[in-house]
């Protein structure tokens, strides 16, 4: 049993849910057997996070790169993200849903949903769970970026001229898909890979990363507790000596 300091659980933890599409293959069945068996981890998961007090929990769901698999793998998954909104788990736990990513590519019955349970949970105050669905990090970058520049180009026409001096850290944040929520505390990674896949790259700049065999449908409460304490076994210093962090901390 894995003691926790419930003085130090992160606030916001990301997750890149892999391996579903293995631990199918390796059970002689079809990769959607494996992302269906992924929504129970996530059914079990969020309601660990929300009793052990987490604030928000990023879940990486679809990537724009996943565009590029199957038809039928592809169908599959827009099922599953009708069906998991189905689930009550959000006003059980009473858990607000949001949503990243360039929804506009989704199918309009799964925009109509996603819209329809953000509005549903918008009150619910425990909790937020953001689902990454058609999202990349260099996406979200590069509309920033396009939205930043109609932004300069309407004060220039007006005659406010912005100064580039003026585009700082903030203001690129206000023009992030993740505006409404802090950057995580912990990044967590299943399945084995070793790498950030294109995950939330201007959030995690100072996020603790943690990676673990499991595959995601195996994934327990267990293994969230050890990802947690490994979090809180380190110290984070943000650019700062140890013995800075000490002497703020006293």
């Amino acid at each position: 049993m894995i003691e926790l300091d419930k003085e130090r659980i992160p606030e916001h933890i990301a997750i890149i849910m892999d391996g579903n599409g293995r631990w199918a293959t390796e059970r002689g069945k079809e990769r959607s057997f494996g992302h269906q068996a992924g929504v129970e981890t996530v059914r079990r998961i969020t309601s660990e996070c929300t009793r052990l007090g987490v604030k928000y929990l990023t879940l990486y769901t679809f990537s724009t790169e996943n565009w590029n698999r199957p038809d039928d793998e592809i169908a599959a998954l827009m099922g599953l993200v009708l069906s998991s909104l189905e689930d009550e788990i959000f006003m059980k736990n009473n858990v607000r849903f949001r949503v990243i990513g360039d929804v506009k590519r989704l199918p309009d019955v799964v925009q109509q949903k996603l819209r329809e349970t953000e509005e549903h949970t918008a009150n619910n105050d425990k909790m937020t769970m953001v689902v990454a669905l058609s999202y990349s990090s260099r996406w979200e970058i590069t509309k920033a970026m396009q939205d930043i520049a109609e932004e300069i180009s309407e004060a220039n026409a007006n005659g406010s001229h912005i100064h580039p001096t003026e585009i700082t850290e903030d203001m690129i944040n206000k023009h992030m898909q993740t505006n409404f929520m802090p950057d995580p505390d912990l990044l967590i990674r299943t399945g084995g890979e070793l790498r950030i896949s294109n995950y939330l790259l201007w959030q995690i700049a100072y996020s603790e990363l943690y990676f673990c065999d499991t595959y995601w449908p195996d994934f327990a409460e267990e293994d969230l507790h050890k990802a947690i304490a490994s979090y809180q076994s380190r110290q984070r210093r943000f650019g700062k000596t140890e013995a800075q962090v000490e002497e703020e901390n006293s």
